[in-house]
């Protein structure tokens, strides 16, 4: 039906005779002439309708934005005071002989000269998918996966599908269930990673295995996540855990290399201890100057509870992070950041402003000053390195608020203060995460999953001390954004079960759900290594947007649902009955009781 794409016109095609397809994108009546721009999926081209073709100008006349058509035209050039410098086509024009409706439009529910909501965007999502930006990054995406394939064929991966309809496991979310009409009563569960899959592959001798796989996770969403996912997967026997780094940072080199033209440079590494204590995150965001600077030593012996109680405690944190040129912030607006820490638990925000470093306490305007000697306060500005013109902003408290409020401050600070780099790329690494966490119930939950081992230690001292594990665990950092991480494995029976011990998983329920995982551990395992990127969140970045259902063509909204189809949605109750599955209505607790 064409013999050209409108994008791909240039003066090379001048005086050929070209047929094209695509949409209206946009219509000037200018009396005379009538021109419109032209769009398919490669770009946009100017076309223009002329009496003297009298059939193709009077169809013309009744264009309107989006109507599909087909133009049969010639190829000219456009004069030196007309050429558009902002349309890659933009030496060219189309002298239109003929014009064929395809399909007319009717008035467009979303507005391409404003911002729609993105409701709107959604429902009409085949529409919203057609706007350059859009089609953009979808297409970039489509570029990223190739590299991604590429890349992993060239060092030797295997590419093997693993089965979407499989047995529930914890990894740290809700499983969507899948009823069996065979089995009745049973039910499958789709994967939330290929995870206990691709360890048995390493099992069964494939020495490196990737897969581009959909994950399905039922949790609370937000803006960077959704119920299913995208992730690279991939997993390696006879690897340590900096092997599999080198290989990992080099694909997101190359990505970002491709993509972006960006040389990314070695990634540092820094340990899960020490990501919390200078940036209070487990993901830095390193384009942001703006360090915590623990201050518990010098205000043990202040008269001051706030400050000296949490510093006197082995639970408790006193730390400070020190604004260049905040001086000049208001006091509404440090109300404002009081606030903002509130989120986190934090009872208050104190503050110092250093106006004059030199001058000792006389210099310094603070709430708290009366409080500190001048020794203290000396001890303080050196440890931070304030200078005069900057603001200290001080939390105290246990060690985990300190830590949330001081690291969710020091990233709105980055922003609103313009710190943050935004056109830079700050990766790294970070290790040794801790094995578990306290799941606030005075039990035990893994950091990253059940299958991670420990570093350097053996099955007896992890069950007497499993606080104290380290996880030979990793993550990519990005920006801020955790784009992948991975693990090595446990490679032995013994140890798998003693995670599973700790995890509150007795021997009944370790047999019930993982009894294949702990039969093929007997078998001759191999030391074996993985990582898993989330596809989404790397398009995210590469493609300068900050919400993941812009680079997904049919996402989610936060309620999980899809505004388009109206799914989720009531089940036929033949097929229900047919799976013997019984919906129960929710019942009304409050008459229940009476």
């Amino acid at each position: 039906m064409r013999t050209e794409y409108c994008g791909q016109l240039d003066l090379s095609h001048v005086g050929q005779k070209v047929t094209l397809c695509g949409w209206v994108n946009r219509r000037r009546d200018l009396g005379g002439l009538i021109f419109i721009d032209m769009r398919d999926c490669t770009g946009i081209v100017q076309v223009f309708f002329d009496p003297d073709q009298q059939a193709a100008f009077d169809k013309a006349y009744d264009l309107r934005n989006e109507f599909c058509i087909q133009i049969v035209g010639t190829v000219r050039a456009r004069p030196d005071s007309q050429i558009n410098t902002e349309m890659t086509t933009g030496e060219v024009e189309v002298f239109a002989h003929a014009l064929e409706v395809i399909n007319h439009s009717e008035p467009l529910p979303l507005d391409a000269n404003q911002v729609n909501s993105e409701e709107a965007r959604l429902k009409y999502r085949y529409l919203d998918l057609r706007r350059p930006d859009m089609a953009g990054r979808l297409k970039t995406r489509s570029k990223i996966t190739s590299l991604v394939r590429h890349f992993m064929d060239s060092h030797g991966f295997l590419d093997i599908e693993t089965p979407m309809l499989t047995k529930a496991t914890p990894e740290g979310a809700r499983d969507y269930l899948v009823p069996s009409r065979v089995h009745k009563g049973k039910f499958y569960a789709l994967p939330q990673s290929p995870q206990l899959f691709k360890q048995l592959l390493m099992m069964s001798g494939f020495d490196r295995y990737y897969q581009i796989v959909k994950c399905f996770r039922d949790e609370d969403l937000r803006a960077d996540r959704q119920p299913e996912f995208t992730q690279i997967d991939v997993e390696t026997s006879f690897m340590t855990a900096e092997q599999v780094r080198e290989v990992m940072e080099k694909l997101a080199r190359e990505l970002w290399l491709e993509v972006k033209g960006v040389d990314l440079g070695r990634f540092p590494v820094i340990t899960f201890e020490e990501a919390m204590r200078r940036y209070g995150s487990d993901k830095p965001d390193l384009r942001n100057p703006l360090e915590l600077v623990d201050v518990a030593d010098l205000v043990k012996d202040v008269e001051f509870n706030v400050f000296s109680v949490p510093a006197n405690d082995a639970k408790g944190r006193v730390a400070t992070i020190c604004v260049p040129g905040g001086a000049q912030l208001t006091r509404k607006l440090i109300d404002e950041y009081s606030a903002f820490v509130n989120i986190y638990g934090a009872k208050g925000l104190a503050w110092m402003k250093v106006n004059d470093r030199s001058a000792g306490l006389a210099g310094v305007q603070s709430p708290i000053a009366k409080f500190l000697d001048a020794d203290v306060l000396a001890a303080i500005l050196a440890r931070t390195n304030a200078q005069s013109g900057d603001i200290l902003f001080f939390g105290a408290d246990n060690i985990k608020i300190v830590t949330d409020a001081l690291g969710a401050l020091r990233l709105k600070l980055g922003r609103d203060l313009a710190l943050t780099k935004l056109d830079s790329w700050a990766p790294l690494w970070v290790v040794d995460f801790p094995m578990f966490e306290e799941d606030g119930e005075g039990g035990l939950v893994a950091m990253h999953h059940p299958f991670t081992a420990p570093c350097n230690m053996a099955p007896e001292a992890l069950a007497s001390m499993p606080t104290n594990a380290i996880a030979n665990a990793y993550d990519m950092v990005i920006n801020g954004y955790e784009v992948g991480g991975g693990s090595v494995r446990i490679h032995h029976g013994e140890m798998q079960q003693t995670v599973f011990s700790i995890l509150g998983i007795n021997e009944h329920e370790q047999r019930e759900k993982f009894g294949f995982l702990l039969d093929a551990l007997k078998y001759g395992t191999p030391l074996h290594a993985g990582m898993a990127f989330g596809l989404d969140r790397l398009v995210m970045l590469l493609t300068g947007t900050d919400n993941i259902r812009d680079v997904i063509a049919f996402p989610k909204t936060t309620a999980a649902a899809c505004l388009m189809t109206d799914a989720p949605s009531f089940a036929n109750p033949a097929a229900l009955q047919e799976l013997a599955i019984n919906v129960l209505k929710k019942t009304d607790t409050s008459q229940e009781n009476e």
